[in-house]
């Protein structure tokens, strides 16, 4: 069975999740600083393991992640039990100003919002440093108190933001659909909730559309290569083209240092975010090693440069996760992440509910134990 007709591989779901949530809490500390200032901090190789006030705390990227994880496993279990589907799109923007309103926005009292169990984690519902652009977005499509009604569409952008924000959210739309060309799409139509431009819609399909692969058993020059194509495909290309190609194209021309992964940005750009994750990633496979030496060694390449750090480590982190499960996280940085417990059993959840059998009564639709799990009620 080619890999894009498996099932997801549970234990790469979880890696995937994971992954990225402790690249995201690796690289928080030293969002922003310059690289000298890392150095003078934590020594002439950089961060080596979780600092700061809270070591393992994650920010707003892990919690958009899981948000987006939630509500995909919500919009596939609504799709089983009444046959039809179109509501992911309005699922994910409610679930976005679910997690809003846990930001402390002035997000006006919306119908029918009902945030999950995520609601119920404090480190999910509390302020992390939330970009800008997503927040102004969330409060337009406030606005109109009508959650399940996506206000930013591909065709109808809601601002010309290519922030990184959208871009690291996207791997789980790679854990329900085993087409790249389906994957691709609702990557950069959840990214476009938030961020209009191209740019910051396209980088988000190539990392959904990698997930995919990925967790399908696929390895990571060929999820990329299969990604790449795509988004050859689609109109406006040409700037994630070619940060994703200078990426690959790096990656293969000498061993990574800092220095190097500069030239491909700082990574507040969801281009350039995807460039330093998929090179740290690369970087990290070359060098060989068990699944734990890679993955520690990419999240570290990933968060050591002067910029966004929690970004860039958690995109290289959903990619090595997805690809290696979760034995590419080193057990002392997932037994110290303060969202492990959530981050299983959401990873549970996505593989159960997109697996071969999801669970389903003697009608065939989903159980009352199992949609109260999903949707947390």
């Amino acid at each position: 069975m080619p890999p894009s007709a498996a099932p997801p591989d549970p234990d790469r779901i979880l890696g995937c999740l994971l992954a990225g949530a402790v690249g995201d809490a690796l690289g928080a500390p030293v969002e922003a600083m310059s690289l000298a200032a890392i150095r003078e901090r934590h020594g002439p190789y950089g961060v080596a393991g979780y600092t700061g006030p809270a070591p393992g705390a994650i920010s707003d990227e892990t919690q958009l992640t899981l948000f987006t994880a939630q509500a995909l496993a919500q919009a596939s279990v609504r799709a089983r039990a009444r046959g039809i589907g179109g509501a992911t799109l309005g699922l994910l923007q409610s679930a976005y100003l679910a997690w809003a309103r846990g930001q402390g926005e002035p997000i006006p009292e919306q119908p029918s919002l009902s945030p999950g169990r995520l609601a119920s984690v404090p480190a999910l519902m509390s302020r992390r440093g939330p970009g800008r652009a997503t927040l102004a977005a969330l409060r337009k499509a406030a606005e109109r108190q009508k959650p399940g009604w996506p206000l930013g569409k591909v065709d109808e952008p809601i601002n010309g933001s290519k922030g990184s924000a959208g871009v690291v959210r996207a791997a789980p739309c790679g854990f329900g659909f085993p087409g790249v060309k389906g994957t691709f799409t609702l990557g950069c139509e959840a990214a476009a909730l938030t961020h209009g431009d191209p740019s910051g819609q396209l980088p988000a399909g190539v990392l959904a559309a990698a997930t995919a692969s990925l967790v399908r058993g696929a390895d990571l020059p060929a999820a990329l290569d299969l990604a790449a194509a795509e988004l050859l495909r689609r109109p406006h290309h040409r700037e994630t083209a070619a940060a994703l190609d200078a990426a690959i194209a790096l990656a293969r021309t000498g061993p990574p240092s800092p220095e190097r992964l500069e030239s491909l940005g700082r990574g507040f750009t969801a281009p350039e975010a995807l460039a330093i994750g998929v090179y740290a990633a690369l970087c990290a496979e070359s060098a060989g090693g068990g699944a734990e030496e890679i993955g520690r060694r990419g999240l570290l390449i990933a968060v050591n440069h002067s910029g966004d750090s929690d970004s860039t480590g958690s995109v290289c982190g959903n990619l090595l996760g997805a690809r290696h499960g979760s034995r590419a996280v080193p057990a002392g940085w997932r037994d110290a992440l303060e969202v492990g417990a959530a981050v299983a059993d959401l990873a549970e959840v996505c593989a159960l509910e997109f697996g071969p059998n999801p669970p389903a009564d003697e009608w065939g639709e989903p159980p009352m134990s199992w949609h109260m799990r999903v949707f947390g009620s």
